[in-house]
């Protein structure tokens, strides 16, 4: 499995000048790996040329000449380290797109179920929302090419284009008695880092920075940030789950919202000595309400230096599941015929000193990046001395993260004394499980709920028609509690429906132990459906328990920035 399957987590990059790799460069270096040696760049250069020869002459078919030199490239890169990487000009196109706020394209969400890539949502304002694009249409064709068999990156390969350009969609839709066509023209869609942000209660901020960080994540963060002070903001929950990272300098800018002017955020450290830096906060005066960060495996890189920036100073609690541990910054390079290249030059450190990048030593790249470091244990805390809360007459203690008896790197004491282990991402001060989604149950459930909800929303469902959606969502509504209720008729006919579904893989004994879980996912893709994407999100973070905790302890994160703030070792 190549490492570009997991391309997400490759992101945080120092964006460099275009650089040129080869020539006098690469003579250089191939001199320098081998001790300086007149003849060392030569040797091989002369070996590599002559297995090309030699394969030239003697291999059964044709040879991909291009093919072959980009794995050659791309096996020399992975022997460094999992996020060194070839991009052939297409992927390298779109890497510079991804580290955009917007791209070309129609505008929809998309995903693979059994037979087929389905319109999960369109997204508000694009193409794909004002041609009447609606959740649970199958894409069956693109621009007359069947997709049936096409995975979701196919598929959206096919769609994104020059913008202005048509493509056109075949879909089938539940409901409609033939297929609907739809020729789109390709437009500016955005792709903003912040998904969500909102009064999830009174006084309680949400901001859902889960979508990257881009040229403008900064700047996103810092309007949300006034239009909930302007509805009562007192209490924030940051949102980083998921987020693969991006751009250094906007992760420097948001953790600078967060922890006092002129402490350090982020160190980064080469090779060379002289290319070390230390980042601080030279932008904003921070905001003081209590903050809680939530995280988990999915949140890497520019995420992990804004929760570890947090973390170090205390400044909030860090809530959910250990991060991704990817602390290796890489440059790009591009390289001649619109080809590019990443490569590590350097690692990152928290404030006090901890190493982000967990060990990916004797493992393959898919160990990586499929397992979390199982072995790592949880990050104590040490506080040998808490002060008294303020108006209240006992000691508060500081919050402090789940103890564990192995250490998974070196001990850093940070501001207010507490020690925490480097080397493994960032694990947070309460770990706390997601919603369990991932068992082989919920897994067909999801499936299933999904072909019955799309089937309901098109009427095809007796008795339930008033579920039927006959037009795009309404964007920027919220979901009341009376809105689509999942009441014993809807779960009847969901019963039957798997009852005649031959592929529902799922026993009604297994439905009924899982009832709960099936109103969740029905009323999720109802909200979606009639509302779209970010209400459904918004849904089911009422019962996330990972923010259901959040929301639990504002008084400790409150308690634990105070408490450094009047410490002495803490400036």
């Amino acid at each position: 499995m190549s490492s570009r399957t997991f391309g997400r987590i490759t992101a945080a990059v120092i964006i460099a000048a275009a650089t040129l790799v080869g020539g006098i460069y690469g003579r250089r270096a191939f001199s320098q790996a081998t001790g300086g040696a007149e003849g060392g760049a030569a040797r091989i250069e002369s070996a590599y040329n002559e297995a090309l020869q030699v394969i030239s002459e003697n291999y059964v078919d044709t040879v991909d000449y291009e093919k072959a030199n980009e794995a050659a490239i791309q096996g020399m890169l992975l022997s460094l380290d999992p996020h060194s990487n070839f991009f052939t000009p297409a992927e390298y196109t779109r890497l510079m797109q991804d580290q955009q706020s917007r791209f070309t394209g129609i505008g929809v969400s998309i995903l693979r179920h059994r037979d087929g890539v389905y319109v999960q949502t369109p997204i508000e304002n694009t193409p794909a929302a004002k041609a009447g694009l609606r959740f649970g249409d199958r894409i069956v064709e693109v621009d007359g090419k069947d997709t049936r068999d096409w995975t979701t990156q196919a598929v959206s390969k096919a769609v994104r284009g020059p913008e202005g350009e048509p493509v056109t969609l075949k879909v089938e839709r539940a409901g409609s008695q033939a297929p609907l066509y739809f020729t789109i023209r390709r437009g500016s869609v955005p792709q903003p880092s912040i998904r969500n942000a909102f009064m999830i209660r009174p006084g309680v901020g949400y901001v859902g920075l889960t979508g990257g960080f881009t040229h403008t994540t900064s700047e996103e963060l810092a309007q949300a940030l006034e239009s909930l002070s302007g509805q009562g903001l007192q209490q924030l929950v940051l949102d980083l789950r998921n987020n693969p990272g991006g751009l250094l300098d906007q992760a420097i800018k948001v953790a600078s919202h967060f922890v006092p002017r002129g402490k350090g955020v982020v160190s980064v450290r080469s090779r060379d000595a002289g290319g070390n830096r230390e980042y601080k906060n030279v932008f904003y005066d921070p905001v003081d309400f209590p903050l809680v960060v939530l995280v988990n495996g999915g949140s890497a890189s520019a995420s992990e230096i804004v929760a570890g920036a947090v973390q170090d100073h205390g400044r909030g609690l860090v809530v959910g599941e250990t991060t991704f541990g990817k602390g290796l910054v890489q440059r790009i390079f591009q390289l001649p015929y619109g080809a590019g290249l990443t490569l590590t030059t350097a690692k990152y450190y928290t404030p006090y000193g901890r190493l982000i990048q967990r060990s990916y030593a004797g493992g393959s790249v898919y160990d990586y990046y499929a397992h979390q470091n199982p072995d790592a244990g949880v990050q104590p805390a040490q506080n040998p001395s808490t002060p008294a809360a303020p108006g209240g007459a006992g000691a508060v203690p500081t919050p402090q993260p789940t103890p564990a008896p192995t250490p998974s790197g070196p001990a850093i004491r940070t501001a207010g004394g507490r020690v925490f282990y480097g080397g493994n991402g960032i694990k947070p001060d309460r770990e706390v499980k997601p919603l369990e989604v991932a068992s082989p149950v919920r897994a067909r459930i999801y499936e299933e709920v999904f072909h019955f909800v799309r089937q309901l929303t098109g009427g095809q469902i007796a008795g339930l028609e008033s579920y039927r959606v006959t037009a795009e969502p309404q964007f920027g509504r919220t979901p009341r509690p009376t809105d689509f209720p999942v009441n014993e008729k809807v779960l009847q006919a969901f019963r039957d429906f798997v009852k005649r579904d031959p592929d529902a893989g799922l026993t009604l004994a297994q439905v009924e132990r899982e009832s709960e879980y099936v109103r969740l996912r029905i009323r999720e893709h109802l909200v979606n459906a009639s509302y779209g994407g970010d209400a459904a999100t918004r849904y089911l973070l009422e019962g996330d328990p990972q923010m259901v905790r959040a929301l639990e302890l504002f008084p400790e994160a409150k308690a634990l920035a105070e408490n450094i703030g009047r410490r002495p070792d803490s400036e």
